[in-house]
Parts: structure tokens; C-alpha cells; sequence
């Protein structure tokens, strides 16, 4: 195949570069007097093949224009009758898109690379989705020791790790709040949901209500209980729950049996918190978990060794106690990943990643978390897609890179080849001299807020109108460019700094609605990392 690579005269050594070992035939081909490739328009696209490829137009199949550019392609096809496709946005990844280029469909307003990212993404959910819903296969797998089912969903070292969201504190909170974050974390893929109970309490008069608010939503999801009090626990069993949290070496007696009698699976952890006992070196955890074992047959388990924060005991002994019991015991395992996340002053998402591939390592069937503080909000959604990035990676026998599902959100993946550094050369600079003095917008003034819902896409932003103080209206959207255009559709903005700020105010309040950021008009949303190092 015979393409055409239209370019700019900067990015235009990368290109030859990257494509040089493409089996196609390849042109590589700056347009006159264009630096910049992101600039061209399909009229100067159109001009310059006329001009410099008219007596080679029958034998060019293809011809890719720079993903950046911001118009599609459809009149560039039109006029040539050749057809015309975005390539990619970062040149560096032309070679990829070559080697694809009859494998997938390119698009005249998509650029190349996005589509490609797409397809991975579609590829890898639908080789989890095809295991998931393999239902012979899932048979044969639960007849393994190390497989479980709760409820309805099949645990274990053979299925992904399931994402356990706990509602902390729940006999707390009301009706309305209860149903909220039970949605929340739904909508953000948790395939258990967890009432968390309150310690050295009982509520037992509360969990029939509690169960019955939540089994609606949580659907066909298992539903457990964090609590070790055995009031808490018979009474959450005759009432339906699914799974238990937790059994250990001091309440298992009051309520093995009814466990039992139920067929409802329980977490173990090697405590006994009735007498004040937790071990602390692996062989204690694995020895203590090996008595429960014993203690509770009859009972399926998943086995918690007890995952610590980094620097309170010891995260590493933890996780040796984790490995030493996976050797001679082949049951599904349980990682309290909140006790880590929580408990660091850092943002969850690469914590989370990196626990669930450690996770997947040692052999854990279930990520477990809840999201009580800031810094940890998404950590459901965050193990969700760590949990499917892991499962591709342990089938594909390959690092958790390139799968088609990622956690790069913050950062960029890769590091642009084509950015343009020189073209202010010799263009003179200047900087403020005083700010602006503040004049009130005769149009009035608007008051932006973030109404935050389970979902991004249910979420929204309103900006409210106030003329001479009062509020007369609020526009809503979902983008900081619906609510603008709005605004200046209405004539309701005046002077140049007014129209400049609430544009940089309605993005801010678009990336936190986007990103889980609180956001506080007049605030900023980052914290500036010069500022840190004083």
C-alpha cells in the first residue's frame, strides 16, 4: 500500500524516522512553508498534493494528515478521491498506526491513535467479559479448592479479584445517605458491597433494615457485614446476608453454626479481639490462621492475613505472612487495601494499582476498601480497573503495561516527540507589569458550584446568576464550554477580565467534576509543588 504522510517542517525528521521500517510504501511530505503540522487546513492539504503529487495521484491508496488538525477529512477525500484519514496526534506513534493500518478503520475525524487505544480498551474488556460469562468453565473452576462462591459470584485465585466497597459506619447514616453511597459504589464498579458496622457496638435491630434498604441495589451482588460481634452476625444471617466479616479465634464458637446451617461463607483473620490478641510475626498470623481453620470446618473462608499500614507494624511482614500461608493453603485470600491507603498521605490511585498487583502475586481473591477521606475517593473505581488490568496481565504472562485498560490519569503515558520548542525564537516576551483593578460587571455575576452524583455523567455544573445580589437564575451543564456559550448567548458578561475569569473558573470546576477535586470558586485546585519544598 502506497501512503501518503503529510506533515509540517518540525515534526517532520520524527516521521521519517518512526515509518523508515514500515513494510508500506511510504511518502513523507512537508507542505511548503508550514512549520507547524497541527495548523494545517484541509484547503492547503488539498492545494499542496495537487501541486506536488498530480502526476502520482493514481497510485496513492491512502493519505494520513496529522491527527491534531482541527477540521475531518471528508472534503480532502471528496476533492482527491483519495482516501484521507487522521493519523495520529504524536508522530511517534505513526509506526503503530502503520503497522494496524489494515487491521482497524481509520477515521477522517478520530485520530489514529485513539482509535487504536479504543480497540485495545474493547479487546480487553470483552476477553474479561467472555471469561466471566464462560459458565462451563466457571463450573469446572469452582471445583478447585481455591474457588469459592458467594452468593452468586464465583472468588478465587482463578477469577479476578473482586472489589469489596464498604459503606463505613452504616447504622449511622440515613435512608438517603445509606442508598447514595451504596449507588456510588455500584456505579463505580464494586462487585460486593459491605456493611460496615460500628466496633464495640451493638446493632443488631438495625441490620434487618439496613439490609433490606441496600439489597435492591446492590442486586445480585453479594452483601456482607463488617463486625465481629456475634449478635451482629446471627441476626445479619437470618435476615440473608451473603458474607460475613469476620470470624476469629474468639467469636467463631458463638456463630460457626448458624454459618454453617446457612451455607454463608465468613472472613477468618488469626485475633482474637474479645481478649485483645492480634499476632505480629508471619509464623504467628499463619499458625493462628491454621487453628481457625481447624476451629471453623464446615465454614467456607477467605483467609485474612491482615494487610498493616506501612511503618505501623510492618507492611512487609504482613505480606511475607500472606506468602507463607498461600504455600500451604490454596483458599481465596482477603486484602484489606484501606488499612494502607487510608492510613498514607497520598493520592489512592498508584497505591491501589500497586497493592493489587502485589495482590495478584501472593494469590488474593478480594480488594477490599472503603473511601472515608479525600485522598482516597475512586479507590473503588481505581481496584475495580487495577483488579481487570491484573487479571490480563497474569493471562497474558505479561507486565501490567499496554493492556488496553490503564491507571494513568495525572501523568501522561508517554512523553511527546513532536513538541514545538522554537517556534517563539526571536518573538519578544511580556510579562504583567500591575493586575487588573477589580470592576464589577454591570451584567451581573455568577456564583459556580460542582453538584457531584455517583457518576461523572450524572454529575453536573450550575452557575448561578446574581444581579445586584440576588439570584435570578442558574444555568446547568455538564462542561465548562455549555455553560460559557450559554452565558455569552445571553449577554450576560460585558468586560474582557469578567469573560476571562469565568472561563477559567467554569474549567477548573469541569477537571474537578471529572477528577473527584472539591471545588471552591476563587480556590485553587492543586496545591503548587514549589510551594511544598519551603
Amino acid at each position: 500500500m502506497k501512503v501518503l504522510i503529510i506533515t509540517g517542517e518540525l515534526a517532520y525528521p520524527l516521521i521519517k524516522d518512526v515509518v523508515s521500517n514500515s513494510k508500506e510504501d511510504i511518502i513523507v511530505h512537508i507542505v511548503d512553508n508550514t512549520q507547524v503540522a497541527a495548523f494545517l487546513t484541509p484547503r492547503l492539504i488539498i492545494n499542496e498534493v495537487k501541486k506536488c503529487f498530480a502526476d502520482q495521484m493514481d497510485e496513492i491508496d491512502m493519505i494520513l494528515v496529522p491527527g491534531l488538525i482541527k477540521k475531518g477529512t471528508k472534503e480532502i477525500t471528496k476533492e482527491l478521491g483519495i482516501p484521507t484519514f487522521k493519523g495520529s496526534t504524536d508522530g511517534a506513534d505513526l509506526a503503530m498506526v502503520l503497522d494496524l493500518i489494515e487491521k482497524i478503520e481509520l477515521s477522517q475525524t478520530t485520530p489514529a491513535d485513539k482509535l487504536i487505544n479504543e480497540e485495545k480498551r474493547k479487546q480487553a474488556l470483552k476477553f474479561i467479559e467472555d471469561f466471566e460469562n464462560d459458565t462451563e468453565t466457571i463450573e469446572k473452576l469452582l471445583e478447585k479448592p481455591n474457588n469459592i462462591l458467594i452468593r452468586n459470584l464465583p472468588v478465587g485465585e482463578d477469577f479476578p479479584m473482586r472489589v469489596l466497597a464498604e459503606i463505613a459506619n452504616a447504622p449511622f447514616l440515613s435512608k438517603e445517605a445509606l442508598i447514595n453511597k451504596c449507588q456510588y459504589f455500584v456505579d463505580s464498579g464494586a462487585d460486593m458491597i459491605d456493611i460496615g458496622m460500628a466496633a464495640g457496638e451493638d446493632f443488631s435491630d438495625k441490620i434487618p433494615e439496613l439490609i433490606e434498604t441496600l439489597r435492591p441495589i446492590v442486586g445480585d451482588r453479594p452483601l456482607s457485614i463488617d463486625t465481629l460481634n456475634p449478635n451482629e452476625i446471627k441476626t445479619a444471617a437470618e435476615n440473608g446476608i451473603d458474607f460475613v466479616l469476620s470470624l476469629d479465634l474468639g467469636n467463631n464458637s458463638d456463630v460457626k453454626e448458624v454459618l454453617k446451617e446457612k451455607q454463608i461463607p465468613a472472613v477468618l483473620l488469626p485475633t482474637n479481639f474479645s481478649q485483645g490478641k492480634s499476632p505480629k510475626s508471619p509464623s504467628e498470623r499463619v499458625e493462628a490462621m491454621h487453628q481457625l481453620i481447624k476451629d471453623t470446618e464446615g465454614v467456607k473462608y477467605v483467609a485474612d492475613l491482615i494487610l498493616d499500614p506501612v511503618n505501623s507494624s510492618s507492611i512487609v511482614e504482613s505480606l511475607i505472612a500472606c506468602n507463607e500461608f498461600h504455600k500451604t493453603n490454596p483458599a481465596p485470600m482477603f486484602f484489606g487495601v484501606g488499612n494502607v491507603t487510608e492510613l498514607m498521605d497520598a493520592d489512592s490511585g498508584g497505591v491501589n494499582v500497586l497493592l493489587a498487583g502485589i495482590g495478584m502475586e501472593l494469590g488474593v481473591s478480594i480488594l477490599f476498601t472503603p473511601e472515608e477521606s479525600g485522598k482516597t475517593r475512586g479507590s473503588v473505581r481505581e481496584l475495580a480497573t487495577a483488579s481487570k488490568m491484573m487479571f490480563l496481565a497474569k493471562h497474558r504472562k505479561s507486565i501490567p503495561k499496554d493492556l488496553g485498560i490503564n491507571l494513568v490519569e495525572f501523568k501522561d503515558k508517554h512523553k511527546r516527540n513532536d513538541i514545538i520548542v522554537n517556534e517563539r525564537d526571536g518573538v519578544p516576551e511580556i510579562r504583567q507589569k500591575k493586575p487588573m483593578k477589580f470592576i464589577r460587571d454591570k451584567a451581573g455575576s455568577f456564583k459556580i458550584h460542582v453538584d457531584y452524583a455517583t457518576t461523572v455523567k450524572d454529575s453536573r455544573i450550575t452557575a448561578t446568576h446574581f444581579k445586584k445580589n440576588e439570584p435570578d437564575f442558574v444555568i446547568v451543564g455538564h462542561s465548562a464550554k455549555e455553560i460559557y456559550e450559554e452565558i455569552i448567548e445571553k449577554e450576560l458578561v460585558t468586560r474582557m477580565e469578567h469573560a476571562a475569569y469565568l472561563g477559567s473558573e467554569l474549567q477548573k470546576a469541569e477537571i474537578a467534576m471529572i477528577t473527584g477535586k472539591e471545588y471552591v470558586q476563587d480556590f485553587e485546585l492543586f496545591k503548587n509543588p514549589d510551594e511544598l519544598k519551603k
